[in-house]
């Protein structure tokens, strides 16, 4: 699903500046503990959270994270925003909550991350 689609399907809204829409991404992953984003997260996928920390994306760039959803309607501080402009790590928002997400995208056509931990 390209992040354009991603946009639509939540009714979402695109934080940050240059981002690349025509992105495709393969898995969506849903989750608040960034342990588990760096245990569970393929690269490539989408991380879809209700944390809007500049933790957040500091665990996406290491996790090779293609993009992040927050939800709930959670808006990251300016700072956060732009160090994940100067990763390239697109960032979009949806008043949806974190179910009604993950079930508009599936709906979608999104497919979950597989169900096996990178790390032990």
């Amino acid at each position: 699903m390209k992040l354009k689609e991603v946009v639509e399907v939540v009714q979402g809204t695109v934080l940050t500046r240059g981002s690349d829409l025509d992105l495709e991404v393969k898995y969506c992953g849903a989750m608040d503990l960034m342990s588990d984003a760096l245990a569970y997260l393929p690269p490539g996928c989408m991380l879809l959270t209700g944390l809007k920390t500049i933790q957040t994306i500091r665990t996406a760039e290491m996790a090779y994270v293609t993009a992040i959803l927050f939800v709930r309607g959670k808006m990251p501080d300016s700072e956060t925003i732009q160090l994940a402009e100067e990763l390239g790590i697109p960032l979009i928002r949806t008043n949806f909550g974190m179910f009604e997400s993950c079930g508009r995208l599936y709906q979608g056509g999104m497919s979950s991350v597989p169900l096996t931990r990178r790390y032990p």
